[in-house]
């Protein structure tokens, strides 16, 4: 229709002719009208000739006995000869046989539509094209840490499992599933971690376990049950971890592992959960929770009291076990949230009619009483994902949505 890199401008003329035309009809019209009018600086036919006026594009259609349609001329003159050639156009007043009126309806400046449209194109690849250049001083540290901390990744014993480069010095260690899950944690500074790589566990964790704190943090899935319920037979660990259900260690954000770790609860908290009967388990790891007498007993509650009162004073959460050391002897429930946050409190005998009142944001209750099968329905009925208890009786279906812990005495 026109060339792009002369064309300047575009006169858009409209036609209506009252009869039936066609396009040869209206380009002999045009030039035939304005020749000779505007001299020969202007004369149309030698404009085109030169170059300085392109083609003229003529759109019409007729109906009804009528033509309509649009014409286009592009032009590399200036704005003042392009402003006389498209009112000179308007002076044509029959096509053929029929009488005819035109009109111009805009000159657009092609310049300015490709200004826009360059604009616009430049705003496109400046959001989507450029690769993000912000330097994140930040970010560039916390790269060089990692690679630092994935290269310090080990291996221990025989079973060449890996490891991370402080189990071995360490007084404290945790027991994870796999090669990812220590290379996670070592990305968050932590550095005590061991994989035992599935369900068989490796005799050289064994003997670590027997000789330091030991604390089992497994994928919150059915194979992390599977492999913590094997622990428990063949190693002496002290805590369990729980991870999110569904949710994979080495997945996990830095905040979501400091605070799982730090809601850590003591073995004996879970062992019924697992074992139907101390007979599952070797002789080494069938330990009761010892019973203190009167005296002991009276002094340990009190002191409980003394570092809840600390606690309160302080205003920072309580873990999981410092709730349930809370609670323990004092004929309390607390239901907490996912943050171990308190959503409400009552008396233990009341948590029947608690539970009806209750909000969603509760996802667990710990109660100074035993649990039987239909309170631990009604907390599944509600969505709590733990409870602990002083003891669960008569759970003759234990659902596999809810994790229970015993509290003990």
């Amino acid at each position: 229709m026109y060339s792009p890199d002369t064309t300047k401008y575009l006169i858009h003329i409209s036609l209506t002719a009252e009869g039936v035309v066609e396009k040869p009809d209206v380009v002999g019209a045009i030039f035939g009208q304005t020749e000779g009018l505007l001299g020969e600086d202007l004369d149309l036919r030698d404009l085109q000739r030169t170059g300085r006026v392109g083609r003229i594009d003529v759109q019409i259609a007729s109906k009804k006995g009528e033509t309509t349609g649009e014409i286009l001329i592009s032009s590399s003159l200036d704005r003042a000869e392009t402003a006389i050639l498209a009112a000179s156009l308007e002076t044509i007043d029959r096509v053929g046989p029929c009488v005819a009126r035109v009109k111009v309806d805009s000159i657009e400046d092609i310049r300015v539509s490709k200004r826009k449209k360059i604009v616009e194109r430049a705003k496109e690849i400046l959001i989507e094209r450029f690769d993000d250049g912000t330097i994140d001083s930040d970010e560039l540290l916390d790269d060089v840490r990692q690679t630092l901390r994935v290269e310090k990744i080990g291996s221990i014993g025989e079973e060449r499992v890996p490891a991370g480069p402080n189990v071995l010095e360490s007084d404290a260690i945790i027991i994870v599933e796999g090669r990812a899950d220590v290379l996670n944690l070592l990305r968050y500074g932590i550095k005590n971690a061991v994989a035992v790589e599935g369900t068989n566990i490796p005799g050289s964790v064994v003997d670590l376990c027997a000789k330091k704190t030991t604390t089992a943090f497994f994928d919150g899935d059915r194979g992390g049950e599977l492999i913590l319920r094997e622990l428990m037979q063949v190693a002496d660990i002290d805590f369990v971890a729980f991870s999110p259900k569904g949710k994979s260690v080495e997945d996990m954000t830095r905040k979501e592992v400091i605070k799982t770790l730090r809601n850590k609860v003591p073995v004996e908290y879970v062992r019924d959960q697992y074992f139907e009967s101390s007979a599952e388990l070797p002789p080494e790891l069938r330990i009761g929770r010892p019973i203190p007498d009167t005296d002991e007993g009276s002094e340990r509650k009190r002191g409980s009291a003394v570092a809840k009162r600390s606690r309160d004073a302080s205003g920072g959460p309580l873990s999981l076990r410092e709730h349930i050391e809370d609670v323990k002897g004092q004929n309390t429930a607390r239901f907490l949230n996912d943050d171990l946050s308190v959503v409400r409190e009552a008396r233990s005998d009341e948590v029947e009619k608690v539970i009806e009142t209750i909000d969603a944001s509760a996802t667990g209750l710990v109660l100074d009483r035993p649990v039987d099968q239909k309170l631990l329905d009604r907390l599944v009925w509600k969505g709590l994902s733990w409870v602990a208890a002083r003891d669960f009786r008569g759970i003759i279906k234990r659902p596999i949505s809810i994790r229970l812990l015993k509290m003990g005495a």
